[in-house]
């Protein structure tokens, strides 16, 4: 295959904005999905976490044939703390699409994406999907894009964007509104006359750079990332060039390229093709595949260190093993150490103690991921506290982790977030304004984003955007204030009781409600003073008639604060662990015999 019969292209899309949809008639009308197969499983949106989320989490690929030519669609992480993975999958491609709501316009979650599409100087196709929905405002929509991208780049040509109108619902795409079109042909020949085919030599020297990996238990690891110039071949003897410049000759024992939904094994492919190579199991993000002779490395891609740190231990409450499908270190274990080989900003290191792990990360949001990717699998665990890693100098100097975060937020909520984020030891670098929207550069120690993106989130009624990479490492910036009250503790075991709840609720705020069931020293709710108070919430009302019952039934309560994974890890200190399970998230304290 020629690299002109090739169109490398990513997506970029707001959740609800149409993107797994048109993807879909994209398949559909191309032959992928033929007319008896149901459309609407697209791999562009396989993840129920993603899903629930509204982001998206890990890099897919679906490749469609028009016209003889090959377009390959990258699926781009929308959510900015994956900003490493952002840059990697754009890196791979030449183009990309912007879908955009006729009704809603651009929204903050493809900002981030749109700007490093930007940066790299890909031509970008806007999308203006949903032109048939009530209230759609196409020229509007056209309106609000423009001032987005005179706003993130002065590039004229970048400026000057194709704009293709669709409905993804009724399966139809035109160049202008006043066109009459059943069907998306419109868009694939748009793609074909816009994005440029990808640059690269078929007959020079091999170079393909890892840019994602992924794991099979049959192959092993797979790097995933495109051939940048040369052949290559299935059982073809090449050089792997390490991070450190070392050499490593192997085999490539399977080579996969993309097709339709997935995956398919091909026996060749050239400059400008997205592949996946197995056969090297120590192969890492940015390394280089070239030839035997006369190898030439690639330049490589920076990959964040992991900043924060947590233990993940075998759960040993009085529960353990009655909601868990896998409950044992050994299993744990197994799972932990299988995560490293797709996921490379993960780090996993055994303890003292066979039944913990210390499973370090890249923030909050990414080990939050991998504990509820995990628990849906079956796993019952308990996880500790997050926590920075400190390092010391060559003095003996203690040494934090310091972030540059980059926040994009309405003007109005400027003042707030700027006093938030000083009051974390934040100090401001940078401040813009643009069309009613001001981006911010902070320089902050790590331990200051512990606890803050749900606050973010909240103070800026979700139109804020936060994006943190690692900076360096620096002088300790001293202690930080952690404003939190003391836990409502359960005496006893046993069920809530509504009597009980009620006869406490002066004392603070429940995170359970009537009927669950609880154990002595699992974290009820908090406090509102600073110390822990146990109370005993299944201790039921002495009845003495009939009216009693009835009353006690009647009982009034104040609404329970529901806690979720994310809350219950910002929440807990450092005697406090999260209790996971495939049906719960508890709070409990990490000893329960020193409960009074």
């Amino acid at each position: 295959m020629k690299k002109k019969n090739i169109r490398n292209i990513a997506i970029i899309a707001h959740v609800d904005h149409g993107k797994t949809t048109l993807v879909d008639c994209i398949l559909q009308q191309t032959g992928v999905f033929k007319d008896h197969q149901e459309a609407g499983v697209c791999v562009l949106d396989n993840n129920d976490i993603e899903r629930e989320r509204g982001i998206t989490i890990l890099s897919k690929n679906v490749s469609v044939n028009y016209k003889g030519v090959n377009i390959n669609v990258v699926d781009t992480p929308g959510h900015a703390d994956f900003g490493g993975e952002v840059e990697r999958v754009l890196g791979m491609v030449d183009g990309a699409l912007l879908i955009v709501d006729a009704q809603e316009g651009p929204m903050p979650q493809t900002r981030f994406v749109l700007s490093k599409a930007l940066e790299m100087g890909l031509k970008i196709i806007v999308v203006v999907n949903k032109i048939d929905k009530q209230g759609a405002d196409p020229n509007g929509t056209i309106d609000k894009v423009f001032d987005l991208f005179t706003e993130l780049t002065d590039n004229e040509e970048l400026i000057d964007f194709p704009i293709i109108y669709a409905s993804s619902l009724h399966k139809f795409a035109k160049k202008e509104l006043t066109d009459e079109s059943d069907n998306i042909i419109p868009l694939l020949d748009c793609i074909l006359e816009n994005i440029k085919p990808p640059k690269g030599d078929e007959d020079a020297t091999l170079q393909f750079q890892a840019t994602t990996l992924d794991y099979n238990e049959y192959v092993g690891r797979i790097a995933i990332g495109r051939i940048i110039n040369g052949r290559i071949k299935s059982q073809d003897m090449v050089t792997l060039i390490k991070s450190d410049g070392t050499f490593q000759k192997g085999k490539v024992t399977k080579l996969f390229g993309f097709k339709d939904l997935g995956r398919v094994e091909i026996q060749e492919a050239e400059a400008g093709d997205i592949v996946g190579v197995a056969g090297f199991p120590e192969i890492q993000i940015g390394e280089t595949l070239s030839s035997v002779v006369n190898p030439i490395a690639l330049p490589l891609i920076h990959i964040d260190e992991p900043t924060l740190q947590m233990n993940f231990s075998v759960n040993d409450s009085p529960f353990a093993g009655t909601e868990g499908k896998f409950v044992t270190s050994r299993q744990l274990r197994k799972r932990l150490y299988l995560e490293l080989e797709k996921n490379v900003s993960l780090r996993v290191e055994d303890t003292n103690s066979t039944d913990v792990f210390r499973v370090s990360g890249r923030g909050e949001l990414h080990l939050s991921i991998l504990i509820e990717q995990m628990r849906r699998e079956g796993y019952e665990f308990q996880v500790s506290k997050p926590e920075v890693i400190f390092k010391k100098d060559e003095e003996g100097e203690l040494l934090e982790p310091y972030e540059n975060l980059i926040v994009d937020v309405p003007e109005e909520y400027t003042g707030s977030v700027i006093e938030r984020i000083s009051n974390r030891k934040g100090q401001m670098l940078n401040m813009e304004t643009g069309l009613k929207r001001t981006n911010i550069d902070f320089s902050i120690p790590a331990r200051g984003l512990i606890g803050f993106r749900s606050e973010f989130i909240r103070m800026t009624k979700g139109e804020g955007i936060m994006y943190h990479t690692f900076e360096k490492y620096a002088p300790y910036a001293g202690d930080m204030q952690r404003h939190r009250n003391g836990s409502l503790i359960a005496f006893e075991d046993g069920e809530a009781i509504p009597y009980a709840l009620h006869q406490f609720e002066d004392r603070g705020v429940f995170f359970v409600t009537p009927k669950t069931k609880v154990y002595k020293g699992m974290i009820i709710g908090e406090c509102n003073r600073p110390q822990d108070i146990a109370v005993n919430i299944c201790k039921t009302k002495k009845l003495t008639n009939m009216r009693s019952a009835t009353a006690d039934v009647m009982v009034t309560l104040q609404s329970p604060r529901i806690m979720s994974l994310e809350d219950s890890l910002e929440y807990i200190g450092d005697d406090e662990l999260v209790e996971v399970t495939p049906e719960n998230i508890r709070i409990r304290k990490a000893n329960l015999t020193k409960i009074r």
